[in-house]
């Protein structure tokens, strides 16, 4: 006898195929361990009251991955479920990113982060800039071409309130095991990646599918 729990699972499933693109229809749907990984141990998560899922999108301003990845994923975003809660968070692998990560949680605290998280991409990626942004020179000067104070720019990147948000980004990123950028985690139970999904427009749909399953 199926239960209306195991109903509910199925029929979620079946919806998240029929909206998932041909492709991931011809190969019968994601596969774990293939397309996406399962957490042997949750990770945490961070849900407001009025959301059900939470998808983190874990990133480094120095991927030309993660910039190429930016035009799509900001459209995904725009028609994720009003219940789906989507938050970026920098990766702090090694010495570099983890500069580039205090940069990110700097412009967070200074509440510019929406006006130049595009424009930090550009001047590392764009062919007219190639800057690589790691100096404390090279990133106030940045600051100031963009409007902001270069000095208060650097001293944020010293704060104690970034240093703590960069020091809980390595964390959950340790926590989804995430070794390689773009990869999107799906609330503390699923993580996919272009890597594993085979591109960066599978990886989105693949996504779908997890919010789908957790959601069920």
């Amino acid at each position: 006898m199926t239960q209306r729990r195991e109903f509910s699972r199925q029929t979620l499933a079946a919806l998240a195929a029929l909206a998932a693109p041909q492709w991931l229809r011809a190969q019968g749907g994601p596969v774990e361990g293939k397309d996406f990984v399962r957490l042997s141990t949750p990770a945490p998560t961070n849900l407001p009251a009025d959301k059900k899922i939470e998808v983190v999108e874990f990133f480094w301003y120095g991927c030309p991955h993660c910039n190429n990845f930016e035009p799509l994923l900001d459209v995904w975003v725009k028609r994720l479920p009003p219940d789906v809660l989507f938050r970026r968070v920098h990766v702090g692998f090694g010495p570099q990113h983890q500069i580039h990560q205090k940069l990110h949680y700097a412009l967070e605290e200074l509440g510019v982060l929406e006006a130049m998280h595009r424009k930090v991409f550009a001047a590392m990626h764009a062919p007219a800039n190639r800057r690589q942004l790691i100096a404390d020179g090279d990133i106030a000067a940045f600051g100031k071409e963009n409007g902001l104070d270069g000095d208060k720019l650097i001293a944020a990147m010293k704060s104690f309130g970034v240093n703590t948000k960069a020091s809980r980004a390595r964390q959950l990123s340790d926590a989804y095991k995430i070794d390689g950028v773009p990869a999107l985690g799906v609330q503390g139970r699923f993580y996919t990646s272009g890597s594993l999904a085979g591109g960066l427009e599978r990886m989105v749909a693949v996504a779908d599918f997890l919010i789908a399953r957790a959601r069920a």
